[in-house]
Formats: structure tokens, sequence, C-alpha cells
């Protein structure tokens, strides 16, 4: 059955300005780090992708190492652009990164111009695309000199392979360098992606945010709900199908001691003030500063696409729950 997307999918969705460029990204972007690769179930990482456009959502985010396995994600993207979005391509924005490692040798990982202009080009094969709209240098490369980095994104963005470039896990003083020399080249730097959540405040004492607001570039925030620490699924315990149960995942189940359970108890009592589940409050809290563009979630569920996006819904903080917040995350 041919896909048809709602008439109403822009009614709702709030559109943010990206930095000082023409773009406009939804509030809420969806990230395809998890869930979409080739050990997740097709058909329900296809039903997101559908309801995540229904609700307004037009970026899309992914990377060269998304699965597992590394590249799967962008396969599995690129049949449901294929299949159901071959009539929307100009509505969407689509995101990708290279600089972790993605395959063997010394060409395959960080940020040399050969490794950054291949895994583009592999990406794109992917997907069935001939552009993306934003391309990203996804780390931080001590070794490669900031020039080589930048002078791919320079050679990808003219030869239109992507129509913006961005940098991720950039710092404040590592981002204004990188637009500094994309200045020099006569190329803008569209987009900075950071890991931001009420948990994970690093950007704020960095300076980062007040850079890239200077610099006239965009901020999305990734891991905003801190690996699912921020949702209700670890207020009582580690329950055996979670993210913290399984090994050799980033979210520790030792690192979720008692004294975090009781902060987040005590952040949940406040959503729940609010008319809010945790994680729309957390989703909120981030886009109540302007300087934030659009937050990342990601989804497993239809379900929890739809309860993440409804945080747009109340999006204002009053003095007092700003404080009571404010005294549990400080």
């Amino acid at each position: 059955m041919i896909f048809k997307a709602s008439n109403s999918r822009y009614d709702l969705m709030k559109y943010n300005r990206c930095g000082k460029s023409g773009i406009k990204l939804p509030a809420v972007s969806l990230g395809l780090w998890h869930n979409f690769g080739s050990v997740d179930v097709f058909e329900n990482g296809r039903a997101i992708v559908r309801k995540a456009f229904d609700l307004g959502i037009t970026h899309f985010d992914l990377a060269n190492n998304y699965g597992p396995t590394a590249g799967s994600a962008e396969e599995n993207f690129g049949k449901i652009l294929k299949n159901d979005f071959a009539n929307y391509r100009d509505e969407l924005i689509i995101s990708t990164k290279a600089g972790y490692g993605m395959w063997p040798g010394p060409y395959g990982d960080f940020g040399s111009k050969k490794y950054l202009v291949s895994s583009l080009d592999q990406s794109l094969k992917r997907m069935g695309l001939d552009y993306v709209d934003i391309f990203y240098h996804h780390r931080w490369d001590p070794e490669t000199p900031l020039e080589e980095t930048m002078g791919a994104l320079e050679l990808i963005y003219k030869q239109g392979k992507a129509l913006y470039v961005g940098v991720s896990n950039y710092n404040g003083v590592q981002l204004q360098k990188a637009v500094s020399i994309l200045k020099e080249k006569g190329v803008p730097m569209l987009i900075n992606q950071p890991r931001y959540s009420m948990l994970d405040r690093w950007v704020e004492t960095d300076g980062l945010l007040d850079v890239a607001e200077q610099a006239g570039v965009g901020t999305i925030a990734f891991t905003p709900l801190a690996q699912g620490l921020l949702t209700n699924r670890y207020l009582k315990g580690i329950p055996q199908d979670s993210r913290a149960a399984k090994p050799n995942s980033f979210l520790k189940s030792e690192n979720i001691t008692a004294e975090l359970v009781n902060k987040l108890s005590a952040l949940n009592e406040i959503a729940k003030k609010r008319g809010q589940s945790l994680a729309q409050m957390a989703i909120a809290w981030l886009l109540k500063d302007n300087r934030v563009t659009s937050v990342l979630i990601g989804a497993s569920s239809v379900a929890q696409l739809e309860n993440n996006v409804e945080s747009i819904d109340n999006l204002l903080f009053n003095q007092d729950e700003l404080k009571a917040i404010f005294e549990l995350i400080k």
C-alpha cells in the first residue's frame, strides 16, 4: 500500500530557525541511532519514520556507523525513502555523519579527508541519494589538522553532496576554530550537535551554546533523555528489558544509584504537576532555551515517539518550576 502522508502534518509541530541560515528545523527531530538496524524489526522502524513525518518531523538524523550492524540504519532508511518517501524528498532534511570507526585499516576512522569523502560516498549509496542535506564531522580528531577536516567539509559542500555542513561532539573552543576555518573558505557552518540533557549540562559551563549563538550556528541536542534515565523506566528499579540491563550498553546499571533515583523521582513529580511525563518535561526543558534549535530523540515504538513529540504542547516553565528543577540538577 502506497504511503500517503497526513495532510495535517505541519499543523502542530514547532519549527525553529537554525542559526542564521534559511533552514528551519522541527523542535523535535528523529535520530536513527538505535532500533533501525539490521538486528531490529524493519516494519517497526518503518512505522516510526512514517508516524514521525505525519507528526511534522522533517529532520531524520543518521550516521555511517548507526545500526547495528554499522551501515544498516542507512540501508534501512534508504528502503523507507524509496518505498514511502520518494514523493516527499524535498520536504525532508536528511543528515548523516562520519568520524567513528567504520572499516578496517588506517583510513576508516576519525577526520582525514580520505575517510570523510569516502564515507559520505558510501552513505549516499546506502540511502540511494544524490546528496544529504547536512553532513557532520562526528567527533573531534586530535591528530588530523583541523584544516584538513574542514577542507573535506568544504569539498563535500562545494561538490553539492551536502547542502549544509556541521560538527558533532566538539567543545566551544573547537567549534570556534572550525567556524573560523570554514568562514575563510567561504563555507557557512550550519549546526553543531552536542550531548545535552538535564543530567548532562556540560555545554553550559563550556560555553558551547554561547559560541554557537555568536557564530550564527544552530544547536541540536542529542541524548536529551540521558540514555533513558529521564523517563519513568528506572523509577522502581532496572527492568530486565531496559537498556541498562543489556551488556555493553552505554548506560551502566551500577550508575543508577539510590541518590539518582531519588532525584529522578522528584523531577517526575514536577513533571506530573505540569501535566507531562518526565521525558516530555526533559525535552521541553531543553527547548526553553532559544539557542537550542532542535532536540534529537530516539524511539523504539510509535507510542514512545508520540509521547515525546507531545512535549511541544507545554514548553513554558514558571519561576517556581525552574527553581525546583535547578535545585535538583545543580
